[in-house]
């Protein structure tokens, strides 16, 4: 493996059998314990006004403000009482199937490490500050728990049907990069948005990226990077839109009916899409 990554192909010295290791929050530095408050202390200047209302509930009811990285156990027995959600420390990167198992028995996987101060603004592998800032806030929401529990059962189902790529397009365009419809507004609820300053910017003042109506079937179809800015953004009405969706949909027929259509790229719009900001790509084609 190479020391610049957290990408394992077995559990690593250390690991127990479902991969999660003990979060040894005494071992973070102070240096590491500040990279996390310079990081949180910018996101949640910028946040109010971008993030959705479940979102920034979430900061407040886990107490996310205390500073440095969270210590599990504290923010666990907060988290369990709400949703009965857990927070479990990981080496790094997990198979799909540990990842799924986790999901559906309400643990979410973190990675044990911060990224460096020259990686503030960019992490291609996720960090602490991007698994639990970006994405444990949500969870104290009863909504998006139970999508999240319900995705990690349907992950779990989608292994025999040979259709992770499609599944994973939805974690994508929702978990990571979703945005959601209130009142006041277009709003962030997605961990990839939330936990990167410059996106949180771009998903919703730029005027490059089209933004499309939620579908789930259109969605497992698109194709995606994970490189750089998102150039379609997916909107919802609401979380329960999510959870209905993903409780009430069929599947197998669907993860059929998609291997004999063609994919859509990155940045493409469709005669069905149901578009509510069509964007210049001005960013992509700048590329």
């Amino acid at each position: 493996m190479n020391s610049e990554t957290h990408i394992f192909d077995m559990p690593p010295e250390g690991a127990n059998a479902d991969w999660t290791i003990d979060q040894a929050w005494d071992s973070f530095t102070a240096e590491e314990h500040e990279t996390w408050d310079i990081l949180f202390d910018r996101q949640q200047k910028m946040l109010p006004g971008r993030a959705c209302k479940a979102f920034m509930n979430g900061i407040d009811v886990l107490k996310l403000s205390k500073p440095g990285i969270p210590d599990f156990k504290d923010l666990n027995a907060i988290l369990m009482d709400k949703t009965g959600w857990q927070v479990v420390a990981v080496p790094g990167l997990v198979p799909d199937d540990v990842f799924f198992d986790h999901m559906a028995n309400r643990r979410f996987v973190s990675g044990n490490f911060i990224r460096r101060r020259d990686q503030l603004d960019y992490l291609q592998e996720p960090d602490v500050f991007h698994d639990v800032f970006g994405h444990v806030p949500m969870l104290a929401d009863p909504v998006f728990a139970d999508y999240m529990q319900a995705y990690g059962e349907g992950g779990l189902r989608s292994l025999q049907y040979d259709a992770l790529d499609n599944l994973a397009r939805l974690y994508w365009y929702t978990v990571e990069f979703g945005l959601i419809q209130e009142a006041e507004g277009l709003r962030i609820y997605g961990a990839g948005i939330v936990s990167s300053y410059g996106e949180s910017v771009f998903a919703l003042d730029d005027d490059s990226p089209n933004r499309i109506k939620f579908d789930l079937e259109r969605i497992m179809r698109s194709e995606y990077r994970i490189d750089d800015y998102q150039q379609n953004y997916f909107v919802i009405d609401d979380l329960q839109q999510l959870l209905n969706v993903t409780q009430q949909t069929d599947f197998a027929p669907l993860y059929a009916k998609l291997k004999e259509l063609p994919n859509i790229a990155v940045a493409d719009i469709i005669d069905t899409d149901d578009v509510i900001t069509h964007g210049t790509q001005h960013y992509a084609n700048s590329k």
